[in-house]
């Protein structure tokens, strides 16, 4: 029952964090329709590549067993070298077949997802030893789905390859009177007409299989929401604790600010939404540099911490709006704006001027 109410629970797409796990294990979209066609569109073509040269060499080669058999010496050294030079023979002839046919199974593997290398499957597992297991598997989803598959992919290519040699009955009785090399080119002929036949089925069967199991790796994947929310909160940490540090980040942040507001030279409002506080020293920057700046309440305290400490406050809305939006803290004014807070600057400066002259 419990196993009923987690898989019914999982309703979210599977995370990319969950997706690397699943292949960490070995976990993976495996589709054995679409290797198996790989690996015979491998075969045709070797066919059609090696194939005529194959069959000649074969016939070349192993013509003597049938011709000449009693040239053959049955001591232990004569076998020793007859079997030396029909395996040498065959690995001529086979040998480039086998080693595409290699690469190609391999490649049918990779084009459905990436080198996997894990212990997994090492580790001991006695419910596969398990009958009970065993059976569970034999005539569970995946059994009766494996066995449905075979049966119909066998009666299709059953039925694609007599629709494919009936029409050439009366030619395969003719093939008796072939020589050995007619023989083998015939049979490769009809090797190919029966593959490429099979192939276009295969390749349906393979493209629906694969999507198949594609839906089922990602629904044996899926999540719960608290997977996902215990996913997120092992990644990104949790969420009250991080706008907690954010507060307090920010707290801090106002504190320095507030702090910077006595040593401004200027403070610039529109009066009470907006507030700019400018630091100024003539020859060592080369520009002013922002030191606080705040809306609506935050503004008014910097207006009254500015108004303790005797820093000069300038009501200058459109200026201190568009240095609000356009300059960061402890950031120089942008030059745009040089020559109005110049104006304003140099205002202040001699307006204290005239007050430490009095």
């Amino acid at each position: 029952m419990a196993d009923t109410e987690d898989k019914s629970q999982q309703t979210e797409e599977p995370t990319q964090r969950r997706l690397d796990e699943a292949h960490a294990r070995g976990d993976v979209v495996r589709s054995t329709e679409v290797s198996t066609f790989v690996v015979l569109s491998a075969g045709a073509l070797a066919i059609a590549i090696f194939g005529q040269s194959s069959a000649e060499g074969f016939a070349t080669h192993f013509r003597i067993f049938l011709e000449q058999p009693d040239q053959f010496t049955l001591d232990e050294g004569g076998v020793l070298s007859l079997f030396r030079s029909t395996m040498g023979a065959l690995a001529v002839i086979v040998g480039p077949v086998f080693g595409l046919l290699f690469l190609m199974a391999l490649g049918g593997h990779l084009i459905q997802h990436r080198p996997v290398f894990t212990t997994e499957s090492l580790k001991p597992n006695f419910s596969k030893i398990s009958p009970l297991s065993g059976l569970k598997r034999m005539f569970g989803m995946d059994g009766i789905s494996n066995l449905v598959k075979g049966m119909l992919k066998i009666a299709i290519v059953g039925g694609v390859t007599w629709m494919v040699m009936w029409p050439e009955r009366g030619r395969l009785e003719g093939t008796l009177g072939l020589s050995p090399s007619g023989i083998a080119s015939f049979m490769t002929h009809m090797l190919m007409k029966v593959l490429i036949a099979a192939l276009a089925v295969l390749a349906v069967l393979a493209g629906l299989d694969y999507m198949l199991q594609r839906f089922r790796f990602v629904q044996r994947n899926r999540m719960s929401k608290h997977e996902i929310k215990e996913e997120f909160r092992q990644t990104e940490g949790d969420p009250m604790i991080r706008a907690r540090l954010k507060q307090m980040r920010l707290e801090r942040s106002k504190k320095r600010m507030m702090a910077a507001v006595p040593k401004a030279t200027v403070v610039i409002t529109n009066p009470t939404h907006f507030a700019v506080a400018l630091q100024y020293e003539s020859g060592k920057m080369p520009a002013p540099i922002c030191v606080a700046k705040g809306t609506d309440a935050l503004a008014l305290r910097i207006r009254k911490v500015a108004e303790d400490n005797d820093v000069p406050i300038v009501e200058n809305p459109p200026l201190a709006r568009a240095l609000f939006a356009a300059v960061e803290l402890d950031e120089a004014v942008p030059a745009e704006h040089y020559k109005a807070v110049a104006h304003v600057i140099g205002y202040v400066m001699r307006l204290t001027g005239k007050i430490r002259a009095n």
